[in-house]
């Protein structure tokens, strides 16, 4: 059986074997695979037609839509790379990202691009907009401020004779993922077609994932998680259903309907699913849950696992860096539920200390990828590709004396231990680790005892520079029920009873809910801190 080398091999080897199984629903509209090929084949025509040059950047800046996914393969399948951007972010952010990676077409909608109105002369290496749902006739909008910008309608774009794209091969880049920019600019991870494609191979693989699944794209596409719904389920052949929700309840009611198989989110969504009655009908189809983006809270796992008795866990850990990283098996949940699990299929996870060396079983230290995935660093940003993506040791495990060539892995940045198993435990990122009292305490440990007084609805912990303790812990909570009704008096007996002394916050703060989120829908930690401190420091 042919084999899968670049991203676009995805859906055009999935129409070969499959060629009238759905590939994507959109509300009442869906795509076979043949379907979803061809207008990919037809979108890269359409780039080949504007003078697209090889390596060259096509953002997409959309909700998800069928449009959205063709976009998304077909910038690639042209010798092009595609730039996913989060629907959410503001006209400005978007901006930046044209700036940043120097895009030369821009996928959008009409409505969009009249946010973009006063943003788009700024973006100089920009030459054409591709516009959904617009006029049939190009134009060119000098006369609206946006330069030499030629403007092509979706429809009239797929309609150019196909032609073969550049030539390229999978250590090409295919992806610039931007990160969601919560501690400065945002960083365009770049990620190549084989990094890309050994990661739906090795996701697929744990998870099982069979032309039988259908699977709900709840994650925006610009997240990495988001993404992998679309590449795992394009080489196992399976169906996606694109959901642009408002409500978490729309979730429920998505999954009942179209019979989901599985679901990948992020904590902060599966606190709130957690808290809602679940239909009855998926416990009937689904046939696993898995989250990544952060630790899902223990008392939200029980809960889910109540809901849906049927279904197996996954517990994961990835970085946009790196895809995905390691993944906890479900028949080992109940005997390890604070474990991030082992590296996935075709990766190797180290525990190293700051010297390079490896730790010893419960040693703290940094987790450290090494493998296919490892990405090929941030876009035009050497200082900030030094940080993460450094050479390995010459005698690091996997490496041999005789190898001359130097191999890069990405360095976290989080805090993990390994036990004597192979078992990691996530501690924290380096960045957010509060030292209080002499101890080093992770913001998700104060979080996890604090979701298991079922006492708050969500909760974030940060550190505050304190003369005498170092940092002072602090956290703001929502209600457990979302009335307000949660005593703060009560919350903190819980937290002496259930905390050392240096643990214990010095202050609660409780506010209406749900707490804000970042682009990529967790809970914006970086936000809170520096809102309260605002607030607190004038």
């Amino acid at each position: 059986m042919l084999e899968s080398t670049l991203l676009h091999e995805l859906i055009t080897l999935a129409a070969q074997r499959t060629p009238q199984a759905p590939a994507l629903t959109h509300g009442a509209a869906s795509l076979t695979y043949t379907n979803l090929s061809e207008r990919v084949c037809q979108f890269a025509a359409g780039l080949m037609h504007l003078g697209l040059a090889r390596g060259e950047r096509v953002a997409i800046y959309l909700e998800k839509r069928f449009e959205t996914v063709i976009a998304s393969f077909g910038a690639p399948a042209a010798g092009g790379v595609f730039v996913p951007i989060n629907p959410l972010l503001k006209p400005e952010q978007v901006a930046f990202i044209l700036r940043d990676c120097n895009v030369r077409v821009l996928v959008t909608s009409p409505e969009r691009l009249a946010l973009m109105a006063d943003t788009l002369a700024q973006c100089h290496d920009l030459r054409h907009l591709v516009v959904t749902d617009a006029a049939a006739n190009a134009t060119t909008l000098d006369d609206k401020g946006f330069g030499p910008v030629l403007l092509t309608h979706w429809r009239a774009l797929l309609k150019h004779p196909a032609q073969t794209g550049h030539r390229i091969i999978d250590t090409d880049m295919a992806a610039i993922l931007y990160t969601s920019g919560s501690t400065g600019k945002p960083k365009g991870v770049v990620l190549s077609h084989r990094n890309m494609v050994a990661g739906a191979k090795s996701v697929a693989s744990y998870l099982e994932n069979s032309p039988q699944d259908t699977l709900l794209a709840a994650l925006p596409l610009s997240f990495d998680a988001g993404f992998s719904q679309l590449t795992t389920a394009f080489h196992s052949g399976a169906s996606v259903v694109l959901l642009n929700y408002l409500m978490p309840r729309d979730v429920l009611k998505a999954m009942a309907r179209e019979g989901v198989t599985g679901l990948t989110a992020v904590p902060p969504l599966y606190i709130q699913l957690a808290q809602l009655e679940w239909p009855a009908a998926i416990n009937d189809k689904l046939r696993y849950f898995a989250n990544t983006g952060g630790r899902m809270p223990r008392e939200t796992l029980n809960l889910l696992r109540q809901r849906v008795p049927l279904a197996k866990p996954f517990l994961m850990y990835g970085l946009t860096e790196a895809f995905r990283s390691t993944y906890l098996p479900p028949e080992e949940v109940d005997r390890r539920p604070d474990s991030i699990g082992k590296a996935i299929p075709n990766a190797e996870i180290l525990v190293l200390r700051e010297d390079g060396s490896p730790c010893s079983p419960e040693e703290p230290g940094e987790l450290v990828h090494r493998g296919a995935l490892v990405g090929m660093g941030y876009w035009n940003d050497a200082e900030k590709t030094a940080e993460r993506y450094k050479l390995l040791a010459a005698d690091a495990p996997g490496r041999q004396a005789g190898l001359q060539l130097p191999e890069y892995a990405v360095f976290s940045g989080d805090n993990v231990r390994m036990d004597a198993e192979g078992f990691l435990y996530f501690i924290g990122r380096r960045d957010e680790m509060m030292k209080t009292s002499g101890y080093r305490v992770s913001p998700t440990e104060v979080e996890e005892i604090l979701y298991a007084t079922h006492l708050v609805g969500e909760c974030i912990a940060f550190g505050v520079d304190h003369p005498t303790l170092g940092h002072a812990i602090h956290v703001i909570a929502t209600p457990a029920d979302g009335t307000g009704a949660t005593c703060l008096k009560d919350l903190n007996s819980a937290c002496r009873a259930r905390m050392p002394a240096y643990m214990v916050p010095t202050g609660i703060e409780l506010v209406a809910g749900p707490l804000p989120r970042n682009p990529n829908g967790k809970i914006d930690r970086k936000l809170l801190a520096t809102d309260w401190l605002a607030r607190h420091d004038s």
